[in-house]
């Protein structure tokens, strides 16, 4: 029963570092001075959510396979979400700067 234990909250501490590891990441990587590093992630993630998309079953209803992709696709994509919310307050901020960057210039 320890061991069960333990390896849960192993499992639970490795997917929190990956977890926290991507989002830093991809702070990151949204705020580099080129657009599209800080799309890498959003892009695998969602390449992530079609190959589960790929993979439903029939269930026999047309009606039924298409409730089930959407809500395949829709939870699927959650974490993709999150990347690009990221990503876009990331690209805000590089834009702020940037601003900030020529009105010091002109001042010049």
């Amino acid at each position: 029963m320890m061991i069960a234990s333990r390896m849960v909250v192993t499992g639970i501490l490795f997917f929190l570092v990956v977890v926290v590891g991507g989002i830093c990441l991809q702070i990151f990587l949204s705020r580099r001075r080129s657009r599209w590093p800080g799309l890498i992630l959003p892009v695998l993630s969602f390449l992530v959510s079609l190959l589960y998309l790929f993979n439903l079953a029939d269930s026999g209803s047309v009606v039924q396979n298409i409730l089930m992709a959407l809500v395949t696709l829709l939870v699927s994509n959650l974490p993709t979400l999150v990347l690009l919310a990221i990503y876009w307050a990331g690209r805000e901020r590089v834009r702020k700067q940037s601003e900030l960057d020529k009105m010091n210039i002109q001042d010049l």
